[in-house]
């Protein structure tokens, strides 16, 4: 059973940079399709990044595009979120989720999820 969990988030200052991890266990993750999203207070969940883990391909949503980064490690167990330039706008619970049908748009449509990192970023 593939178990996700998501770690690095924290508190960082405005204009600053985080790289959040997505750790599977169980399986390895070279097949599935790896998605990050951020609900923030009060808003609902939005995707930010997907990683297509057997080509590389990446896609960002158009709120983060040229802020994010998203990747993996060489044993495709890990992929991490590199986020800069952070804004309090930024400020969310963020999930990875991995799944088998493609890259998508909701995080329920995945088969599998993680629990969530907090990110505060401060003025």
């Amino acid at each position: 059973q593939l178990q996700l969990a998501e770690s690095g988030g924290g508190v960082v200052q405005s204009g600053g940079s985080l790289r959040l991890s997505c750790a599977a266990s169980g399986v390895t993750l070279e097949h599935h399709f790896i998605g990050w999203f951020r609900q923030a207070p009060g808003k609902e969940l939005e995707g930010v990044s997907c990683i297509v883990m057997s080509t590389g391909n990446t896609f960002d949503e158009e709120s983060v595009k040229g802020r994010v980064t998203i990747s993996t490690d060489n044993a495709k167990t890990t992929v991490y979120l590199q986020m800069s330039s952070l804004n309090p706008d930024d400020t969310a619970v963020y999930y990875c989720a991995a799944g088998l049908d493609g890259c998508r748009a909701s995080f329920y449509e995945y088969d599998y999820r993680g629990q969530g990192t907090q990110v505060t970023v401060s003025s």
